[in-house]
């Protein structure tokens, strides 16, 4: 790699940190916005949904505005509405006469940076003239989970230190990595993403290719695979280890992020000795088994121990679909990343809530959602299969 590309990588990094505040930080919050204004849980629970829901149309929009205005353009702004929407956490509810008015126009704003930065950072490194760009991608997504991780715990560090009342503060700190990253992509190289001379597929003709479409089945079904389990963790933490529901938010989320960043490690590490399609169908098979592990056994902990077992399994699965895509379909570009980013997302909205129906009917156990939600890998390991990329 380029040295003067290697703080475009690191930028890169830091972007999917912020998406992990974005995405991970106001959740933690949930119950002190219930208390501090006075706010039904429905209502507050409706946050998450408007969140990912912005995120989603983001993902389509940008298709028609990035390659205009350019990458680095759209990254800056990605993380000024970042920063902007964590700043405006901390003003707009008391500015508003109804608190859940201005905490929503919060969640939006940042929610719009969020959704930029799924369409953004994935590109933008996979435009940089690495020597193996599956490896820098595995980890480029590994910051995922260390930013999901890192914000688990300093946040609940800061809380246990200056107590919950100072979590405008906190924020405003939060605020700062967007701050700074925005003035870190002002400066940065950025690669084209076609290169010179060549031309992208145009929306319709992606859209004739059936290659493309194998890799958003794929993008879909990893974003279910991961979140099927994600979403219900701390459920299975509080089963497990017998402890409360805080405990459990923090172990069961946390050991599966800490597991999956784990995955993603290795292969950035090793994954110029590895044959991607093949470390993919391995990580599908396990992920199957983690899914009997956590339906089907006895014991409750070692339901738990499936649940970061699958965490591990899932790691590779949406950082190895974008560089198989990008592979095998030359001249996708910004339409390409940004639907299977759209495709990745339904994936993890639809994976848990199907969790959840199929629980629902059958009276609540919520093993046998899991176990019917194993069609999810069993349907990517046929996908893998039917993909005649040997990336």
């Amino acid at each position: 790699m380029k040295q003067n590309y290697t703080k475009t990588i690191y930028a890169c990094f830091a972007g999917y940190v912020v998406q992990a505040v974005v995405n991970n930080f106001a959740p933690l919050l949930f119950l002190t916005f219930q208390s501090s204004y006075d706010i039904s849980l429905s209502k507050i629970t409706l946050l998450v949904t408007i969140n990912f829901g912005v995120q989603l149309l983001v993902d389509l929009l940008a298709i028609g505005f990035v390659d205009k205005i350019g990458y680095r353009v759209s990254a800056m702004l990605a993380h000024i509405m970042a920063a902007a929407g964590l700043i405006s956490l901390t003003i707009l509810p008391e500015l508003f006469t109804d608190p859940f008015a201005g905490l929503l126009t919060a969640v939006i704003i940042y929610a719009i940076g969020g959704g930029l930065l799924e369409v953004l950072i994935s590109p933008i490194v996979e435009a940089c003239p690495t020597d193996n760009k599956e490896k820098a991608m595995s980890m480029l997504h590994s910051f995922y989970c260390w930013g999901h991780v890192g914000v688990v715990l300093l946040s609940t560090l800061f809380f246990a230190a200056a107590g919950i009342a100072n979590w405008k503060i906190l924020t405003l700190l939060w605020a700062v990595i967007p701050v700074v990253n925005t003035l870190m992509f002002a400066r940065v190289p950025i690669a084209p993403l076609i290169e010179e001379g060549e031309t992208g597929l145009a929306l319709g003709s992606l859209i004739r290719n059936k290659m493309f479409w194998l890799f958003v089945i794929l993008m879909a079904c990893a974003g279910a695979c991961e979140q099927s389990v994600s979403q219900w963790a701390s459920v299975f933490a509080e089963q497990g280890l017998g402890v409360s529901k805080t405990i459990g938010d923090l172990a069961g989320p946390m050991f599966f992020a800490i597991m999956m960043g784990t995955s993603r490690l290795i292969y950035g590490k090793y994954g110029e000795h590895l044959n991607l399609k093949k470390f993919m169908t391995y990580s599908v098979l396990l992920c199957i088994v983690s899914y009997l592990l956590i339906s089907l056994s006895p014991w409750p902990f070692l339901g738990l121990f499936g649940c970061g077992l699958c965490g591990l399994s899932v790691g590779i699965l949406w950082p190895g679909t974008f560089s198989m895509a990008s592979a095998s379909v030359r001249g996708g570009g910004t339409a390409m990343f940004a639907l299977l980013a759209l495709a990745g997302d339904l994936g993890c909205s639809g994976g848990p809530t199907f969790v959840g129906l199929v629980a629902d009917a059958s009276g609540g156990d919520l093993k046998v959602g899991v176990l019917a939600a194993i069609v999810f890998p069993v349907i990517l390991l046929g996908t893998i299969r039917l993909n005649k990329s040997t990336v």
